[in-house]
């Protein structure tokens, strides 16, 4: 027995098949049965068509059940399905298609026409499936319609040679640069990203795959994902969900719509919902607030934010409208899995602000791959080691500089820069390719849009540099204010003045009608720098 994830996912439905695994929206859901059913179908079908171990499948979805499909088929055949971004361009996507080496891709078919562009351009394409979604948007010569694939192929397993060693990719699109994919062994993903079966958080990780079964817990839980499954943050937390047999919820296909995600948490009985940061929770501890008694949120027990740090203010209004239940405040990165966790319930002593406890896998470095000394004060480079990827997809000299070895240890360095107290939790400072450095000093994106968002004029808020010829850089705000307000750059400079050094304070201020982020809550700094720089002209 191995720790193959879709072996795992194996034992979970032999063991539950008639539970829900995963359903969209209100539409009925797949049982763990049928999950398992429709994956074996679409793994027989692409065996058919050639693909097998080491080969990459695409993932050109939007959320849906044919997404967690996909990626177990591509399990079963010890291949690697390929999470694309469905906001990318031609440009991005011919990257992608090509840096991954794509042989086949499910795509749903408002996508077709990009695809179709592109197709042609990439040599080892050659086996497109579409996923109907009643959008009729033309289809790339030679598609094969993705139902009709599954209701021709069989549903049984027989999956031959599968092992803790077969590989996962997940390709991110950092702060810089073109997509790059990181490489992880199954094993690793699943104990550093996926829970390691422990769904409570408090028995530790399973020993044996075949312990997985007795961690299933004796009641679904039924959790509500907001993210995309594209990113890392939306599938790791489903594959988590699947793995204690519970029933992942998705909501159906589109914007955020902080209503609608109430609406089906209060519907479907939800135990858990997951969010990404500011732009999501903000929203739905807001609209609790206004409307209070509107959802039946008794069964809610967690409310989770990750792939983008929580503010202080974020945090303290949602333990107000939400007094009976934790909230959970993760990072990580798709280089180094779920790294740690603040848990705030009603309560909590807020005037810490953030500060995350670590275990030993954890560390904070200095430039000499140093630990730093608690209490110092010293700016670092937070380090995991432990479970951890084998680098990224054909860039040797990336995965030399982020994957790093001192005194002996194998240590991820994925840009977050942290400080140590005294008592060894860690606070973020941001990531270095967020940060801004004026007149030498260092100034961290993420320090400073936490107090602008404390403004009540603001709704949102992206902190950048832009050239500056005294200073080297110069800290500019873009800022989304809340309806009916208005804001001047001197409000927003008297309210950061009072929380933080006269140099982190922005020197300028760019009022936009909406902040772009990412469909995962991320920050688009790239966005927000062309308009603050557009703002200069």
């Amino acid at each position: 027995m191995s720790y193959n994830l879709s072996v795992l996912i194996e034992l979970v439905a032999d063991a539950v098949g008639d539970r829900v695994a995963v359903m969209v929206g209100t539409r009925p859901g797949l049982t763990y049965a049928q999950l398992d059913e429709r994956a074996n179908r679409l793994a027989h079908h692409l065996a058919g068509a050639g693909v097998g171990p080491g080969d990459h499948v695409g993932l050109l979805l939007m959320n849906g059940t044919e997404y967690l499909e996909a990626m177990l088929a591509a399990f079963k055949l010890r291949a690697l399905p390929v999470n694309v971004n469905y906001r990318y361009v031609a440009r991005e996507l011919e990257h992608l298609f090509t840096d991954a080496d794509l042989l086949a891709l499910v795509c749903h078919r408002r996508f077709g026409p990009a695809v179709a562009e592109v197709a042609p351009r990439v040599a080892s394409l050659r086996h497109p499936l579409i996923v109907d979604d009643d959008s009729g948007a033309p289809i790339p010569e030679g598609s094969i319609d993705y139902e009709e694939a599954l209701r021709d192929s069989s549903p049984a397993r027989g999956f031959e040679g599968r092992t803790s060693d077969d590989l996962y990719i997940a390709y991110t699109g950092g702060t810089t640069g073109m997509p790059k994919g990181v490489l992880w062994r199954h094993e690793d993903v699943f104990f550093a990203a996926m829970g390691g079966g422990d769904p409570t958080r408090t028995e530790g990780a399973i020993t044996t795959p075949e312990q997985l079964v007795e961690r299933i817990l004796p009641i679904a839980s039924v959790q509500v994902i907001t993210a995309p499954l594209m990113h890392v943050s939306g599938h790791w937390g489903a594959f988590g969900t699947l793995y204690s047999g519970g029933t992942v919820v998705l909501p159906e296909p589109g914007p955020f719509d902080p209503v609608a995600v109430l609406d089906l948490a209060a519907r479907v009985g939800a135990h858990v919902i997951t969010l990404v940061g500011d732009s999501m929770v903000r929203p739905i501890a807001e609209l609790l607030r206004d409307h209070p008694g509107r959802w039946d949120l008794s069964t809610l027990f967690v409310l989770a934010s990750g792939g983008a740090l929580l503010s202080s203010t974020t945090k303290d209004l949602v333990n107000r409208v939400l007094p009976n239940v934790i909230l959970l405040d993760g990072f990580g990165s798709t280089e180094t899995g779920i790294t740690a966790s603040e848990v705030r319930s009603s309560g909590s002593d807020a005037a810490r602000g953030t500060r995350f406890a670590v275990d030993e896998r954890t560390a904070v470095l200095d430039d000499d791959l140093q630990p730093v000394v608690p209490g110092s004060g010293i700016v670092g480079r937070l380090a995991r080691r432990g479970h951890l990827p084998v680098g990224y997809h054909k860039d040797p000299e990336k995965t030399a500089a982020t994957f790093v070895e001192a005194n002996g240890v194998r240590w991820a360095l994925p840009g977050d820069h942290a400080t140590v107290d005294v008592d060894g939790s860690i606070a973020l400072q941001g990531r270095g390719s967020s940060s801004i450095n004026t007149g030498g000093e260092k100034v961290f994106a993420e320090e400073v849009e936490e107090v602008l968002l404390a403004h009540p004029a603001i709704q949102d808020a992206l902190v950048v540099g832009v050239p500056d010829e005294q200073w080297g850089q110069q800290v500019v705000a873009v800022v989304e204010p809340r309806a009916g307000e208005s804001l001047t750059l001197e409000d927003a400079q008297g309210h950061c003045r009072r929380a933080m050094a006269g140099y982190k304070v922005p020197r300028d201020l760019v009022v936009v009608d909406h902040v772009q982020r990412g469909p995962n809550g991320k920050a688009d700094y790239a966005w927000a720098r062309a308009r603050a720089d557009a703002a200069r002209r």
